[in-house]
């Protein structure tokens, strides 16, 4: 599927989201990698083989208090 040089990693791969974009459409909140996985902006993954990837950002700002 990938024509680069080095060839993006492919969707089963751990680092699958360091594929190139192909299309992105921000405004909706999608892009399309190289390999065929559709990243959306909240990290959440839809493979090619339909499987979904849940939503992965790190939790940011949360401190407790001791």
């Amino acid at each position: 599927m990938c024509q680069h040089r080095p060839q993006c990693p492919p969707a089963d791969s751990p680092d699958r989201e360091a594929a190139a974009v192909v299309a992105a459409h921000f405004e909706q909140g999608w892009s399309l990698l190289c390999n065929g996985v559709v990243l959306f902006e909240d990290t959440g993954e839809l493979l090619p083989d339909g499987r979904t990837i849940a939503p992965h950002r790190p939790r940011v700002g949360l401190v407790s208090a001791a």
